[in-house]
């Protein structure tokens, strides 16, 4: 049980890496130099 415990654990957490948006540049958008669409490889 411990063994599931930390596997649904483990699976959880790379799970809330992904980010479902497109990227975008941080900052305000006076200060982005270059107005590009980042790639969402």
């Amino acid at each position: 049980m411990t063994r599931a415990l930390l596997v649904l654990l483990a699976v959880l957490a790379l799970a809330a890496c992904g980010r479902k948006a497109a990227p975008v540049p941080p900052g305000p958008p006076s200060a982005i130099t270059y107005p590009r669409v980042y790639p969402s490889r």
